[in-house]
């Protein structure tokens, strides 16, 4: 094992690695999702604004962004780089 990231509540949905392999992106049954740096384990972003659990979240292929899905509904595009909400997608 060469890191282990703890989720920020009860447990992971999903995660999955950044297409440079640098970076993880992790969901869970909170209403957020992080993105990890994956050769300190430290987190960088903490992504926030879902109202229900995030089900799953994904990197775009040139990874400059994020995608995330609650249950709320809703699907939110974020900045890697700033962690910000570009856009939601009820």
């Amino acid at each position: 094992c060469l890191q282990t990231l703890r989720a920020q509540g009860p447990r992971f949905t999903s995660a999955v690695f950044s297409p440079d392999g640098k970076l993880a992106l992790t969901a869970s049954l909170n209403p957020v999702a992080q993105i990890w740096r994956v050769d300190s384990g430290k987190c960088v972003h903490t992504l926030g604004g879902h109202r229900n659990s995030v089900c799953s979240a994904t990197f775009s292929p040139d990874g400059a962004r994020a995608l995330t899905a609650s249950q709320d509904g809703d699907a939110k595009v974020w900045s890697v780089a700033s962690g910000e909400c570009l856009h939601t997608l009820s």
